[in-house]
């Protein structure tokens, strides 16, 4: 196997256990976070206001964790810093 090749699969395979687990954890800790928020509002029904702010300020700090997974993934896959390593190791050989 050439470095061009395992360049590639290790690529790809860090991508996909990138995307896996940075998919798996906010979509737990969304699950949670709604939850929690759905408990307390009927617990106090009058804070319905800052519950619901509040929920929605975590639900997007906890949706950038997921999307900033798939932007590495996606620079992995279609502008891996390490292909240009390569390909000037292969010309100057």
């Amino acid at each position: 196997m050439d470095n061009m090749t395992l360049i590639a699969v290790a690529s790809i395979v860090t991508s996909g256990i990138t995307i896996g687990f940075g998919c798996m954890g906010p979509a737990l800790g969304e699950g949670r976070a709604v939850s929690t928020a759905l408990t307390s509002l009927a617990q106090q029904p009058d804070a319905s206001a800052t519950i619901t702010r509040t929920l929605f300020v975590g639900l997007a700090m906890i949706e950038s964790t997921a999307i900033y997974c798939f932007v590495v993934s996606m620079i992995l896959i279609f502008a891996n810093p390490f292909w240009n390593h390569a390909i000037a190791q292969a010309a100057g050989k």
